[in-house]
């Protein structure tokens, strides 16, 4: 059996000073992103979405960011998935992205709201066909017999789309998540990390040093 326990490395590639970081979390935000997709990173934009519904049960998976400025970030799914079920009972999420290659994660708590029908339908016409006619193929985080199931759907939806518009499904929406806080981790030597939290402070934000 492998032991665990020793599995380690040491993180060093770089370091993040009070100095480095920009007064708007969302600008310091960017250049991250930007820096994951430039080095080609494979799923750059991949961040992991905790809920919480009624039962204080807490349910965690990963989701793509779609979009984001100063009034949140956005993704969109099944709005009758687990995770839109939890949103519903309870809009407080944390969003967490994890870049391995650059020692960095950015954690994100705050509220989460439905998008308008119209941003919406403006992103699912963006989608590829077959991604579209997926949306409606899948009853997200529901039983299902088998496969095969999905599969024979996706074909009947196939050809009976044709070369016609595909409508946004009633069940198919979206969210964005306006950050309360936002926390920038830089792996460090010897296991000290450098943490740094944005805080909403009236029109601003305070940034305070964390210990690792």
């Amino acid at each position: 059996m492998t032991d665990i326990a020793n599995l380690r490395r040491n993180y060093g590639r770089a370091q993040l000073r009070r100095e480095d970081l920009d007064p708007n979390p969302f600008v310091q935000f960017k250049k991250w992103l930007d820096e994951a997709i430039a080095s080609e990173l494979v799923d750059a934009n991949a961040m992991s979405l905790a809920t919480v519904g009624r039962a204080g049960e807490p349910t965690l998976r990963t989701v793509l960011l779609k979009a984001f400025s100063e009034d949140g970030f956005v993704f969109f799914t099944n709005l009758e998935s687990t995770k839109s079920v939890q949103i519903g009972e309870n809009p407080n999420v944390a969003l967490l992205f994890y870049w391995r290659e650059f020692e960095r994660q950015i954690k994100i708590t705050g509220t989460a709201a439905r998008l308008p029908l119209a941003d919406v339908a403006r992103y699912f016409f963006s989608r590829p066909r077959e991604s579209r006619i997926a949306a409606w193929v899948s009853p997200q985080s529901r039983i299902i017999e088998a496969r095969k199931a999905l599969e024979m759907k996706f074909d009947e939806l196939m050809k009976k789309f044709g070369d016609g518009d595909i409508p946004v499904p009633s069940f198919w929406g979206g969210f964005r998540v306006a950050p309360r806080d936002i926390e920038f981790w830089q792996g460090g030597a010897n296991r000290l990390h450098d943490r740094f939290k944005y805080s909403r402070a009236g029109d601003g934000w305070r940034i305070d040093n964390l210990a690792p």
